[in-house]
């Protein structure tokens, strides 16, 4: 990754490198499930998108180590940093192996819970967690120091070795496909942790973390994880009701939908990870951070904008060309979950940003909505398009309120 970088012709930024790496991730993530959808059909996709979302969840709750390393390695002196940082594996492992083994324990809980086939999908995911947590510190430590180089060369051999062995597997060899997605993801886990940081300097080091540093850190931990479980509620929680509360073609055609809409969110969600490290530069500075968010924010609007409007007037031409004929049934929702999607991006930037500010209200705000989508998908589930309603309604006071608190922040 290094080396090629400096054969270019042309000076990039390490900043420039990450978008376009994180454009090539989603491209090739998107590619994964959409040859996934294809290959399978509605039925047999239902439960690969259950392992598809559970990953996205995994994602979600290891980005609380990915965020605290990538702070805290920022505002400690290096000696600190350092034993902050072995202090952050030792836990991030421990808490993997935790959930690790209740997965693999509720395995056949889990199988009845989402109808899928085998519970040995549910097995093969949990074995793996530790690795996924050990790799998000390490991400969390490139990002912190802005090695964004070294940042995507990590999500680039995840994605890759993702979409090799999945498709090796389910090519040519006779094992249930839910199976096959599963070895696949616990593979990419691995790849994931390179390149690896040296850890070399951890021996050197002794001493505890002061007490008045583990306080940070822990009411950190605890309010990102906070938000994080938010996320994975806006994010997520309706894939799971549908699987649950419907059939399982129709859980698969939602399915698709998600993973068409949720292009809003993954291309905005590059701009996040690059805003997160410059507004605590900012704030160490004793800059204005309010320009550098209007900046992003204007960026993440008008992609938002242009997706959604595309979803609304192509349904038919998206759906055709990323699935297939055999889903053309969901379109006319397309760009209804699009809109979902997209105002949950915007707000979303508003919550990173009062993140790393340690402004902790916009979070409950994201926690509570997150919690009233549930709800609302709870009791109004008739059909696939009263869900996105439901969801278009929460995530629209969402963003309602995340605006409004940031007008009285900024006077």
């Amino acid at each position: 990754m290094i080396s090629f970088a400096k054969k270019i012709p042309f000076q990039l930024k390490s900043e420039q490198i990450f978008m376009l790496s994180g454009l090539l991730v989603n491209a090739g993530n998107y590619a994964y499930n959409l040859i996934l959808g294809r290959y399978l059909g509605p039925t047999e996709f239902a439960d690969a998108a259950i392992l598809i979302t559970l990953l996205l969840v995994l994602s979600f709750v290891a980005m609380t180590y990915q965020l605290a390393v990538a702070k805290f390695t920022l505002e400690f002196d290096s000696e600190s940093s350092v034993r902050f940082v072995k202090w952050m594996y030792r836990n991030a492992i421990i808490l993997g192996v935790i959930l690790g083994c209740g997965m693999v324990v509720f395995a056949s809980d889990l199988q009845k819970l989402f109808h899928t086939v085998s519970s040995e999908m549910f097995t093969i995911f949990g074995c793996v967690i530790p690795l996924y947590f050990a790799m998000s510190v390490n991400r969390g430590r490139f990002q912190g120091n802005s090695n964004f180089v070294q940042l995507s060369g990590t999500y680039q051999f995840e994605m890759i070795t993702r979409l090799v062995v999945t498709f090796f597997i389910l090519f040519f060899f006779q094992i249930s496909s839910s199976v096959g997605v599963a070895i696949g993801i616990a593979v990419s886990m691995i790849a994931g942790l390179f390149p690896f940081k040296s850890m070399a300097g951890f021996r050197k080091v002794k001493g505890k973390i002061s007490a008045a540093n583990q306080k940070r850190i822990l009411s950190f931990l605890i309010i990102s994880a906070s938000y994080e479980g938010t996320l994975i509620i806006c994010n997520n929680s309706d894939i799971l009701l549908v699987k649950h509360f419907f059939e399982a073609y129709d859980a698969g055609l939602y399915a698709s939908l998600a993973l068409i809409g949720r292009v809003v969110y993954f291309i905005t969600w590059m701009f996040v990870m690059l805003l997160l490290p410059k507004v605590i530069q900012y704030r160490k500075e004793g800059l204005n951070t309010i320009p550098i968010l209007s900046k992003y924010l204007f960026y993440i609007t008008l992609l938002c904008i242009a997706i959604v409007s595309f979803t609304f007037i192509f349904p038919d031409f998206a759906v055709r060309i990323l699935f297939g004929e055999g889903f053309l049934e969901i379109s006319p929702l397309l760009g209804w979950y699009a809109l979902a999607t997209g105002l949950f991006a915007i707000s979303n930037v508003f919550a990173y940003y009062f993140l790393s500010l340690d402004h902790y209200r916009p979070i409950l705000f994201a926690a509570v909505m997150g919690i009233v989508q549930i709800i609302l998908i709870l009791f109004f589930h008739n059909n696939l398009f009263e869900v996105v309603l439901m969801q278009i309604t929460a995530m629209g006071v969402l963003l309602a309120l995340q605006v409004g608190y940031f007008r009285r922040f900024a006077r």
